[in-house]
């Protein structure tokens, strides 16, 4: 009987016994190769223009005429009112989209029964989501409008009294005029984001009624028979159970509020006298539009917007780390 021959196996390559660390990076380094182009690199060179005044223009030769200034642009924004009036908008924008969490979670709790035509209640609601924020401000221009708008007509009613001139026109007799928002700088604001909140409300509805999908219902169970109900059972049952709906709502609004643009633009260009600007419109108007193009001092400004958000970023990205850790 023969002895049998046993034939070497080769050895692996590097590639497969290395697949399961590469199989990430490959799926990674398009990515990455993207955030670097459009999000890392245009970030540095905004830092670097913010230390150099320039107007955007070049001389004959395709110099850029940039005058280097250090922190020169950083000096002038302390003293500048305008770039205070934007900061403290942004701050507003802060605190009072703050209210979409609550608001959309106690949305959700009310779409979240079994009732007829629940379905269309809930497709209502869900219609601010889906369209642009640049439509949501041409509807809230018109609402808030003290003539053919609906706070113009609900004042009318109100505080008006119908009479017809000589030719038979109708006319309104008013004992106090039409209130307009949008022209009012102490109220401006607040119109508009009363008018970012109803799609912002939307979404964190939609986040809460995914949450409410996942809520554990033996712990609800458990809860009506030690005797919670009402906001007992919201509070210490059900709450819980939404925390990560919670926590995306509420880094999703802080991102929004900080980088609110659309609607100002659309709404009032920063007016009446800048006193609607945020820092991500003022930076705007400074650099790009008709209004100046002061490069340098535009990018100052957006290094300092860039702050406040890598700020609140890198909070939440280390509560995930540390939500993430303690699960382990």
């Amino acid at each position: 009987m023969s002895d049998a021959v046993h034939q070497p196996q080769a050895e692996p390559s590097w590639l497969s016994r290395n697949k399961l660390a590469i199989a990430p990076w490959v799926f990674l380094i398009p990515a990455l190769f993207f955030f670097a182009i459009y999000v890392v690199i245009p970030i540095f060179a905004s830092l670097r223009l913010s230390l150099y005044e320039w107007n955007g223009l070049y001389d004959a030769s395709g110099n850029s005429t940039a005058t280097w200034v250090g922190l020169n642009n950083y000096f002038k924004l302390w003293d500048d009112p305008n770039f205070w009036t934007s900061l403290r908008n942004n701050i507003a924008w802060l605190v009072l989209y703050m209210l979409a969490v609550p608001l959309g979670l106690f949305v959700a709790l009310f779409l979240n029964q079994t009732v007829t035509g629940m379905r269309f209640y809930k497709s209502m609601f869900f219609f601010p989501f889906v369209i642009s924020q640049v439509v949501v401000g041409l509807i809230f221009g018109w609402f808030y409008n003290p003539d053919f708008g609906v706070v113009g007509t609900v004042w009318k009613a109100l505080f008006c009294e119908e009479t017809k001139n000589i030719v038979g026109n109708v006319t309104f007799k008013c004992s106090r005029p039409a209130p307009d928002i949008l022209s009012s700088p102490e109220w401006a604001t607040y119109g508009i984001i009363a008018a970012g909140l109803w799609p912002q409300v939307a979404y964190c509805m939609i986040l809460y009624l995914t949450g409410l999908n996942n809520v554990a219902a033996d712990q609800i169970e458990a809860a009506r028979l030690d005797g919670a109900k009402g906001w007992k059972m919201l509070w210490y049952v059900v709450v819980p159970q939404l925390k990560p709906a919670t926590f995306i709502a509420i880094v999703v609004t802080v991102i929004g509020a900080l980088r609110s643009f659309d609607m100002i633009a659309i709404m009032t260009q920063g007016g009446p006298f800048g006193s609607t600007n945020v820092l991500s419109h003022y930076m705007y108007e400074v650099a790009i539009s008709e209004y100046g193009e002061r490069y340098g001092y535009g990018s100052s400004v957006a290094t300092v917007l860039f702050g406040i958000m890598l700020f609140f970023i890198s909070y939440f990205l280390w509560r995930m780390y540390q939500d993430e850790k303690g699960g382990r």
